[in-house]
């Protein structure tokens, strides 16, 4: 199986920028789509960024201009980038990664364990 490591913690202060990182090993292979999402405290668990297999990016509208999904083949990793950071943008972020099982129509979801991110002002 694929696992995801990610980092614990990120703490920036409001208006500052970060890169966290999701790194791949295990069985790598047909990895399709990948994706960060983030929950706040006290809120439900939303979509971040989503990175297609066709190179399409999509980002919510509460980070739109702000944030930017990349993979670096190199290292293996998922990345998300963020800069004009608010308190709002607390909250965990968990990396997220869809893979076709080989020679099958079969896929599998992983997911990493969280990284905190907190915002202060």
């Amino acid at each position: 199986q694929v696992h995801l490591a990610q980092p614990g913690r990120i703490t920036r202060q409001s208006g500052g920028s970060l890169t966290v990182s999701c790194t791949m090993s295990g069985i790598t292979s047909n990895i399709e789509d990948v994706a960060w999402y983030r929950q706040p405290p006290a809120k439900q668990r939303e979509l971040v960024a989503r990175l297609t297999l066709d190179g399409h990016s999509i980002y919510a509208d509460s980070v739109s201009g702000r944030a930017t999904i990349s993979r670096d083949n190199d290292k293996n990793q998922i990345l998300l980038q963020m800069n004009s950071l608010k308190p709002e943008d607390t909250g965990r972020y968990v990396c997220n990664v869809v893979q076709r099982i080989g020679g099958s129509q079969k896929r599998s979801t992983y997911w990493g364990q969280g990284t905190q991110i907190t915002v202060s002002s």
